[in-house]
């Protein structure tokens, strides 16, 4: 049998190290709520930085495929490979929540590449089928949930991370956006702050057991508000929350629930 325990740690390490926010808004959650997020987040650093991890396509390629083929072990319900991040995985994850992280793995292979966003419906499948799937995943394997309340959260969560990550893309060569221009990152951010606006009017359809998952978007509000009303915060990397008033923030929404 293998020992969750350890497997955990190392999850909640590999988190720390790799995805600063996320591992905060986990240990922000009640202990055993942790037990399933730390592993899903870690699922997620893995997959998110593989294709950053080599200047060869195909390598990344099947870096991302090696994940693919242990979610389909996992849907499968049968053998799963030994790892400390697949083995915990397949401890929470059902077939749903295998295929919805299967399609963030696809929606992922953007980052292999150098090709912008076909068009603006391109970017938004990007953010809801990688920020959006994520926290739906964590969210159903916590509780029930509305998938359209979740979504929503998830795709504001998603919006303020690449902005946050403009600076750093554009520096790696990519091209993030398909509207640089101050208007076209104001209407980004505004599409953002719309639909989290939405996921927290229906705050109410998603379980108290599942809402720990949502605390992933707690900096997603105040990033997308600077940024519909500084554009240019985006491109000098100025986006980034102050580190009390973002604890403070965490701290109140972990306390009362609403996210």
């Amino acid at each position: 049998m293998p020992d969750l325990g350890q497997d955990l740690t190392g999850c909640a390490e590999l988190l720390r190290r790799g995805d600063p926010d996320r591992f905060r808004a986990a240990m922000a959650a009640p202990v055993p709520a942790r037990r399933v997020l730390f592993p899903i987040y870690a699922f997620n650093v893995e997959v998110s930085r593989a294709p950053w991890m080599t200047q060869e396509a195909l390598i990344a390629e099947m870096r991302l495929q090696w994940w693919r083929d242990a979610l389909e072990e996992i849907a499968a319900g049968g053998k799963v490979r030994r790892h400390e991040v697949v083995t915990p995985l397949a401890d929470v994850l059902d077939a749903e929540g295998a295929r919805l992280l299967d399609a963030l793995i696809v929606a992922r292979q953007w980052d292999v590449y150098r090709e912008p966003f076909e068009d603006d419906a391109h970017l938004t499948r990007y953010l809801e089928e990688t920020s959006g799937h994520l926290m739906l995943a964590a969210a159903r394997a916590l509780g029930q949930v509305d998938e359209a309340t979740v979504m929503d959260a998830g795709y504001a969560a998603g919006v303020a991370a690449w902005l946050r990550a403009i600076p750093a893309l554009e520096e790696a060569g990519r091209i993030p956006l398909l509207d640089g221009r101050p208007e076209g990152i104001r209407a980004l951010a505004e599409e953002g702050l719309r639909r989290l606006r939405r996921a927290r009017s229906m705050r109410g359809k998603v379980s108290p057991e599942a809402r720990p998952a949502l605390l992933a978007a707690w900096q997603a509000g105040g990033v997308l508000r600077r940024a519909a009303a500084h554009p240019a915060l985006v491109v000098n990397g100025g986006l980034e929350p102050a580190p009390i008033r973002s604890a403070l923030g965490l701290m109140a929404r972990s306390m009362t629930g609403r996210w």
